[in-house]
């Protein structure tokens, strides 16, 4: 049984992060990918991040209909700060015979040694990096922070390694649809249209209470 973490702020939820989901489920035969919103994210300033539960709506909404897709509010039920770590963790014990991967993009794993306990969460979780056609190369091994790229051990074509722990890190594309929350919330701003950015029923939910206005 294996179980993606899909963990992020979703400020908004858009076919970028689905369609990644869905390649990466099929890819790896995941029997579930759990989308986790962040409630309160240590490395990201939120003063534009619409209120967790409204996220949380905007994800349920958007996954409805894929059997494969669920949706967590652990860490909007956690006070205090969104530590990956404890996120992992507290998931590991609620499904001790599932296979935990942490799913992420290449630019959230570059910074991963700001991460709270970083250097932990490799024992905890595999990882699957996914990058992008056309990005700049940058080597597999060079993405990993210093003070564990020696344990790194590389496999067969060096887009994956093994962790002493046993625990593997992946390296692997994804079709690069280049939306950007950000972007969508800029266009909602200045009254632009987002539509076949993000799921109507996010849209209209988006529209109904009136955020990024």
């Amino acid at each position: 049984m294996i179980t993606g973490l899909y963990g992020g702020t979703f400020n908004p939820i858009h076919f970028g992060h689905l369609r990644s989901a869905e390649e990466i489920c099929e890819r790896f035969g995941m029997n579930e990918v759990v989308f986790i919103p962040t409630a309160n994210p240590p490395h990201k300033d939120t003063h534009d991040a619409v209120d967790p539960v409204h996220r949380l709506k905007m994800v349920g909404l958007a996954i409805t209909g894929n059997p494969r897709f669920s949706l967590s509010d652990l860490e909007y039920q956690r006070r205090g700060k969104s530590y990956s770590i404890d996120t992992v963790r507290e998931l590991r014990r609620q499904r001790p015979n599932d296979t935990l991967a942490f799913i992420l993009g290449m630019d959230a794993f570059l910074e991963i040694h700001t991460w709270h306990k970083f250097e932990e969460i490799f024992c905890e979780c595999d990882f699957i990096v996914t990058t992008r056609p056309g990005a700049p190369k940058l080597s597999c091994q060079q993405a990993f922070p210093e003070a564990v790229r020696e344990l790194m051990k590389k496999k067969g074509s060096g887009r994956e390694f093994v962790h002493p722990s046993g625990r593997r890190v992946v390296f692997t594309e994804v079709t690069d649809l280049a939306i950007s929350a950000t972007a969508i919330r800029a266009a909602l701003r200045e009254g632009r249209s987002v539509r076949y950015l993000l799921p109507i029923r996010v849209l209209q939910y988006i529209q109904e209470h009136g955020l990024y206005q």
